[in-house]
């Protein structure tokens, strides 16, 4: 009877045990699927707006964007960082979660969009901007700021482009900082409208690296603007990873 009994009973936890790493496997499948299709569905919505990028060459008249603002009125500017696969319309909404899981039509979408925090001015005429993406695997959205953190491409990789309907911005790299969320030198963008000085004197304080003699070039510049471009880390809990840039603008070829 008690061999009955232990049979019944071993039966019943090699039951348990392989239904529970069916169900861990069928949840890892799903995992697996749900992520390449939530990365599918950025790509795809990268990919169409690609072929809408305004061009510098066009920013005189603003024509180039006039098929995005279609799309989306809410699109101000475009983004792009050299050697990276930062190159995306940037939106700003009536709050901070206008676009967090929002795509560039409107639709739900967990990678959400670019977005310029709703307290700054849309045509960036502030002191100090601030934009979100989303940290995704496999380089999407804002996933490439990781790159920074590596000294040797932070010191190799310097420039990139904001273009706006009416001009455009060359984006010159400050900084890299990794940073508490509940930062509020960084996320508080009304906190140096007035004050860039205090703003850079935090920036050289606390960046994990940082270009001395592009600092040097700000601190010499009567109206200087920076762009600061964040996403999530893994370091620690609530951590972000920051690029400053230097807003600089950008002339035509004649």
């Amino acid at each position: 009877m008690i061999k009955i009994l232990l049979k019944a009973v071993n039966f019943i936890v090699s039951f348990i045990v392989f239904f529970s790493l069916c169900t861990a496997g069928v949840y890892a499948a799903y995992a697996l699927w749900d992520n390449s299709r939530i990365y599918a569905a950025a790509k795809d919505v990268q990919a169409d707006m690609l072929k809408l990028k305004p061009q510098t060459q066009d920013v005189e008249n603003g024509a180039s964007f006039e098929e995005l603002l279609a799309v989306n009125p809410d699109v101000c500017a475009w983004v792009s960082l050299d050697n990276t696969k930062v190159d995306y319309p940037v939106l700003q909404g009536d709050t901070n979660l206008a676009y967090i899981n929002k795509d560039v039509y409107g639709n739900f979408a967990l990678a959400g969009s670019i977005f310029l925090d709703s307290r700054n001015d849309r045509t960036f005429a502030d002191t100090y901007s601030l934009l979100y993406g989303h940290h995704m695997e496999n380089s999407g959205m804002f996933g490439d700021l990781e790159l920074y953190k590596k000294k040797a491409f932070f010191d190799n990789n310097t420039t990139g482009m904001l273009i706006l309907p009416d001009r455009a911005y060359k984006l010159e790299i400050l900084a890299c900082l990794l940073i508490p969320v509940s930062d509020d030198f960084i996320f508080n963008t009304e906190q140096w409208q007035a004050d860039i000085d205090g703003e850079l004197a935090y920036i050289e304080e606390n960046a994990l690296y940082l270009h001395e003699n592009t600092l040097e070039e700000v601190n010499r510049l009567k109206e200087p603007k920076l762009l600061a471009l964040s996403t999530c880390s893994t370091e620690f809990t609530d951590a972000r990873t920051i690029i400053l840039a230097v807003m600089k603008p950008y002339q035509t070829a004649d």
